[in-house]
C-alpha cells in the first residue's frame, strides 16, 4: 500500500479519528460505520433497545403535533398565523400511511389510538379548508376512505 492510496486516504484517517475508548470495565466499542462517533453509538445502542411499537408510535405523534400545528391547531394566540393547509395535507397523508401500513404489527390498542388522532386530524382539516375537499379526496382518505 503507497501513501495517497484509499486505505491511507481520507476515509482511513476519520476511522481513526473514532474513538473506540469505553469506560473502564466496559468492553472497547468496534468503530461505527457511516462516520458515527462513540456519542451517536451510545444513541444507536440506545435506540436499538426501544422495541418497533414505541418507535412507531412517536414518530406518528410528531407527525400528529405538526400536522395540528399546520392545521392552525396551535395552543398559542398565533395558532392562525401557522396555518398552512398545503403542509398540513403532506404531514396529513404521511400519518395515514404509516398508520395504515403499521396497523396489523403494532396491535389493535394502538392501532385504533393512532386512528382516532388520524381521523380528528382529518376533520380538523376539513375545517380549517375555505373550500372542503370531496368525501374520499381530502388528506390521506385514498389509504383511510372517506372520513365523515
Amino acid at each position: 500500500m503507497t501513501p495517497g492510496t484509499p486505505e491511507h486516504g481520507a476515509h482511513a484517517h476519520q476511522d481513526a479519528d473514532r474513538s473506540t475508548a469505553a469506560p473502564p470495565g466496559e468492553p472497547a466499542l468496534a468503530p461505527l460505520p457511516g462516520g458515527h462517533d462513540a456519542a451517536e453509538g451510545a444513541e444507536l445502542r440506545d435506540i436499538a433497545e426501544v422495541p418497533s411499537v414505541e418507535v412507531i408510535t412517536t414518530a406518528a405523534v410528531h407527525l400528529m403535533s405538526a400536522a395540528a400545528v399546520k392545521c392552525g391547531l396551535a395552543e398559542d394566540a398565533d395558532a392562525q398565523q401557522h396555518l398552512d393547509l398545503a403542509e398540513a395535507r403532506v404531514l396529513i397523508g404521511a400519518l395515514a400511511g404509516l398508520v395504515t401500513a403499521a396497523a396489523p404489527d403494532i396491535g389493535n390498542q394502538h392501532a385504533r389510538a393512532l386512528r382516532d388522532g388520524l381521523r380528528s386530524l382529518q376533520l380538523a382539516f376539513r375545517e380549517a379548508s375555505v373550500v372542503p375537499d370531496p368525501p374520499g379526496q381530502g388528506p390521506g382518505e385514498r389509504l383511510t376512505g372517506p372520513v365523515r
